[in-house]
């Protein structure tokens, strides 16, 4: 790894480092971010609220962020596509689905705190196997199936949520509504540990596949003439980011466009060597939610605005701009 990779890495690190202690201490209630170490070792005013609200939400941003970019960064290589995202491969609606079906049918006691999170992981879970069932053949994933079937997937998904919302009454359809724009305020150490182990795996999956999808670069034949396992690799990527992003977005909601956004700001900052890039992306995602998140709790006190809209607001001017972008490089010289 050279000085340049090198300093990104602890420039990101670090401002995850900081932003993490200054969300921690930014909010309706303040607390001093450099008073922060007293109040854990004195167990002082404002303990509670760090330990019960602030360090579960802040660190579970930090996580959902880094799973959601490093899950964008390994696709996007798996596709050959900057464009790729998380949601291609239908985790996201899958899971959308999964939680409007727990709130429409199933919102009871049972499961209390956990059933929205269970079913909603359960719900990315059984979408992205569908796709990977319907994308191999013969024992062979197709990429280009792959791609296909999750956008027929999130259109199928998509209209399963329409009608959910149509039959939901104006409690359940707040709730359905709310969930998908994202947020962190149901965050605590239970919701934290559970999707945490999920995310965790995921993240051990992806973060050593920076050689092989370097070499995917080069095209699948080429890389397969490196003495790179294809389907071992297609199926560890799949399956990492199913998991990384299901357990994300189960525990957080829909949160847009940190898979697309990170790994390609990082991309033309500093390069696409994958090899610092999947970590680089898991700082920068972490960094991004947890400011998004920390924007989302302070604009309005003592309102929260939803992180998926502060999230988008950056990432829908982002992708417009990288379309563009994309269109002018296709353009034939004149």
């Amino acid at each position: 790894m050279n000085s340049k990779f090198f300093i990104a890495l602890v420039v990101l690190a670090s401002g995850l480092i900081v932003a993490m202690l200054l969300s921690a201490g930014i909010g309706a209630y303040w607390i001093s971010p450099w008073e922060i170490p007293s109040i854990l070792i004195n167990q002082s005013s404002g303990y509670d609220v760090l330990m019960q609200i602030r360090f579960p939400r802040v660190i579970l941003g930090a996580l959902v962020g880094g799973c959601l970019a490093v899950s964008g960064t390994s696709l996007q290589g798996l596709f050959r596509n900057p464009l790729a995202s998380p949601g291609l491969i239908g985790v996201t609606s899958g899971a959308s689905l999964g939680a409007a079906l727990w709130i429409v049918f199933l919102n009871t006691t049972f499961l209390g705190l956990w059933g929205l999170p269970v079913a909603a992981f359960g719900g990315s879970a059984m979408t992205t196997f569908l796709i990977w069932r319907i994308a191999k053949h013969d024992g062979v994933m197709s990429i280009y199936t792959l791609l296909l079937a999750g956008i027929a997937m999130n259109t199928i998904v998509g209209s399963g949520l329409g009608l959910l919302t149509y039959i939901a009454n104006d409690e359940q359809l707040r709730s359905i509504s709310f969930w998908m724009m994202g947020d962190l305020k149901s965050a605590n150490w239970w919701i934290l540990a559970a999707s945490g182990g999920c995310s965790i795996l995921g993240l051990m999956l992806l973060l050593p596949l920076g050689n092989v999808l370097n070499a995917l670069t080069l095209g699948e034949s080429e890389a397969a003439h490196l003495g790179i396992d294809l389907e071992k690799v297609k199926w560890r990527i799949v399956l990492g980011a199913a998991l990384a992003v299901g357990a994300s977005v189960a525990a957080g909601g829909q949160i847009g466009f940190i898979g697309l956004v990170i790994p390609h700001l990082l991309r033309l900052s500093v390069g696409a060597d994958h090899r610092w890039l999947l970590l680089g992306s898991m700082f920068g995602g972490g960094l991004f939610l947890v400011l998004c998140d920390l924007a989302a709790r302070t604009v309005v006190i003592p309102l929260e605005i939803p992180v998926g809209i502060i999230t988008s607001a950056f990432g829908g001017p982002f992708f417009l701009w990288l379309l563009l972008r994309q269109r002018r490089w296709s353009m034939p010289a004149s």
